[in-house]
């Protein structure tokens, strides 16, 4: 069974152009250098080959997940019913310090802890999901669990 995949539409927009250039650009570029390559002669034996032919398979491989993502990708729509969702930005207190952190929650193939875009999956988005401002809840992760607080949902 395949899990939902979740994009926003500037993520889905980010792959339809890496989809792109990698078509139009990277494998041309490919291309290229394999005929170089076999330009060379004795293929057992020619390293510019095998990391042509290397390259081609990693480019393939990346060009059917882009495009499996885009086929079967949910779109986030961000209609704020108050509640938290993928798409949600969401900002939370930690009990034990009263520290603050907003997050967006976004799909898997779209998280980036270092923009704070956390993923569905991740421990702090299962717990804070279908939850509303000013509720309470205890995040379990690998760690241990900690109690925040949903301060705002936008």
């Amino acid at each position: 069974m395949n899990k939902e995949i979740y994009l926003t539409s500037e993520g889905f927009l980010k792959l339809e152009e890496e989809l792109e250039s990698l078509k139009k650009v990277e494998r041309p570029e490919v291309i290229t250098a394999i005929k170089e390559a076999r330009a060379l002669g004795d293929l057992s034996e020619n390293a510019e080959y095998s990391a042509a032919r290397e390259r081609q398979g990693r480019l393939e491989a990346r060009i059917k997940e882009i495009e499996y993502t885009l086929e079967h990708a949910t779109i986030i729509e961000n209609n704020n019913d108050g509640s938290v969702k993928v798409g949600s930005v969401v900002t939370i207190k930690y009990d034990d310090d009263d520290d603050e952190e907003e997050y967006t929650i976004v799909g898997t193939n779209e998280a980036d802890p270092f923009s704070n875009k956390i993923s569905n999956e991740s421990p702090i988005a299962v717990a804070v999901m279908g939850k509303k401002v000013g509720d309470k809840v205890s995040v379990e992760s690998p760690n241990g669990s900690f109690d925040v607080e949903i301060v705002k949902v936008a």
